[in-house]
């Protein structure tokens, strides 16, 4: 037991790691309440919460090379225990914004690279095989049950208390970290500020440019910012797509950079040689694709069960679990099949898995949920998810050396992020703009409704509808001075925009998510054969 006892210290970190956006997820509707926002405003949170993640977690994994990983690893758990607890107080959106987007994400990118170098230092040869199977396992389990601990303490508590307890397991954590083996930093080592700014410039602009296109529109400006009586929209585009370009352009002079660095001998934040490697590769892009899947649904998901069919969070959390289920028992059945199949074979499997269940839930969402179908689906995409999980860490962290594998560990944080970031804002925003678009559409060609009440309409959502209930649109209308016929008839159409949007952008979803099979091509081809345990490096 006194063996892995370093991995039930990883394991519980990365449990709550991942367990954070989950519970998050599912308790969107009564967070948004108590904090006086709305659904777009969470979707914000989420986002940003990955953003700074995904923008940080190179340097958080530089960090980790220079101060040592176990120090990396109880600084960040301090800065994430104090996030957890500003959270948990919140009282408005933006206290949130700074507690959980921020200061959680600052700590986790010091905390989620350190993981991975650490379990790569403590354990060698079969062990390590275990090892990284197990924090997979604990990645998809942690992911499975956020739904249910968010339901749970959403319905009978409250959603604060999850906070409070990360932060409680966090200091459990620093005070057992001690034990964990680590090789000392590399304290002269610098780390390139430039390129850090770049880096996080990059991926901030592309990432905040996708999350404003539900607004700003793509290419054509729908309701583009304004500068005192001036509209940002220069020639007719969307800030959008220059904001994207300029991304674009700010990521390549980084890469850029960071091969200068690294061809003159210099620590570059990305060693950009790595990414040649096939297997780490074709494992960092479906771990992108595979977290971009699993964030947009898990974003669409209680959009559709809270706001549209009225659930609560353990409701909500209870139809998540079936995809629970599906997560743990194949996790478990991916470690055990990769002595008998290739990384590449059940990768493949798990991904096409992932999208067959997006399917059969993109065909149960309906005005009235298609229960055994939707759970059916549900079970599906975390069988898929489990797959993956439980390969795609090991094939990126023994493509490497173990020197590199704190890099690794915050490239794969970052490319998971990145998915999450992505899947939020891009399926979030495509749903915000199909429904707006929609209803809009549906409402102006009504046969029935007066010209004044179909004007008041485009009014009032000619800056995206809000997401709320057909009830909800009901009584707004009659509180705008409608007939009860009328505002029905406008609630009604605005409750199958909503589904067909919903439809819509998991249909998307499907599709990247087959496109993505094509990635797996980098993938190990032959079945692992770990060497043995070295006994002299035990207990």
């Amino acid at each position: 037991m006194k063996h892995w006892s370093a991995l039930i210290i990883l394991g519980v970190s990365q449990f709550v790691m991942v367990l954070d956006s989950t519970v998050m997820n599912v308790s969107i509707s009564t967070v948004a309440a108590d904090l006086g926002t709305d659904i777009s405003g969470m979707q914000a949170a989420i986002t940003l919460y990955a953003l700074t993640m995904a923008s940080f977690m190179l340097t958080g994994g530089k960090l980790g090379d220079r101060w040592g990983r176990s120090a990396a690893f109880r600084i960040g758990s301090i800065i994430y225990g104090l996030g957890s607890i500003t959270t948990a107080l919140s009282p408005t959106l933006p206290v949130l914004l700074i507690g959980w987007s921020l200061v959680e994400g600052l700590g986790a990118v010091l905390v989620i690279p350190a993981i991975a170098a650490l379990a790569a230092t403590n354990y060698a040869g079969r062990d390590r095989v275990i090892a990284f199977s197990a924090l997979g396992a604990i990645t998809g389990f942690a992911a499975a049950a956020g739904p249910l601990i968010g339901g749970l303490m959403t319905t009978y508590s409250s959603w604060r208390y999850v906070f409070v307890g990360e932060a409680i397991v966090m200091v459990l954590v620093l005070l057992a970290s001690g034990t964990l083996k680590d090789t000392p930093g590399n304290k002269a080592m610098r780390i390139d500020v430039s390129s850090v700014f770049l880096s996080a410039a990059g991926m901030a602009l592309l990432v905040f440019a996708v999350l404003q296109s539900k607004t700003w529109g793509w290419l054509q400006p729908l309701n583009p910012p304004t500068v005192g009586d001036v509209t940002i929209a220069p020639f007719g585009i969307s800030p959008v797509a220059y904001m994207i370009v300029i991304a674009i352009v700010v990521l390549a002079i980084f890469v850029r950079r960071q091969n200068r660095l690294e061809a003159s001998g210099r620590v570059p934040l990305l060693k950009v040689s790595m990414l040649k490697i096939p297997a780490l590769r074709s494992g960092l892009t479906m771990f992108l694709a595979q977290y971009f899947a699993i964030a947009a649904l898990f974003f669409v998901v209680p959009v559709y069960l809270q706001t549209i069919l009225g659930f609560n969070a353990l409701e909500t959390g209870l139809r998540i679990l079936p995809l629970s289920l599906g997560l743990i028992l194949l996790s478990i059945v991916g470690s055990r099949m990769s002595t008998v199949r290739s990384a590449r074979n059940i990768g493949r499997i798990g991904q096409l898995l992932l999208g067959i269940g997006i399917f059969i839930v993109f065909a149960a969402v309906q005005p009235t949920l298609a229960g055994w179908q939707f759970a059916t689906g549900m079970f599906i995409v975390g069988a898929g998810f489990g797959l993956l999980a439980s390969q795609l860490g090991n094939v990126n962290m023994s493509a490497v050396s173990a020197d590199d594998t704190s890099e690794v560990g915050g490239l794969q944080g970052t490319f998971q992020n990145l998915g999450t970031s992505f899947g939020t804002a891009v399926v979030g925003s495509v749903f915000i703009l199909m429904m707006t678009s929609g209803f809009g559409t549906a409402v102006a060609s009504s046969a029935t409704l007066p010209e004044d009440v179909i004007s008041q309409v485009t009014e009032n959502t000619a800056k995206g509808a809000p997401i709320i209930s057909q009830q909800q649109a009901e009584q707004a209308m009659l509180d705008a001075g409608s007939t009860a016929e009328q505002a029905s008839e406008v609630a009604q159409i605005y409750a199958d925009a909503q589904v067909e949007s919903l439809q819509q952008s998991l249909f998307i979803v499907f599709a990247l998510t087959l496109f993505a099979l094509l990635l797996s091509r980098g993938l190990p081809s032959k079945i692992a054969v770990p060497e043995k345990r070295d006994t002299s490096e035990a207990d």
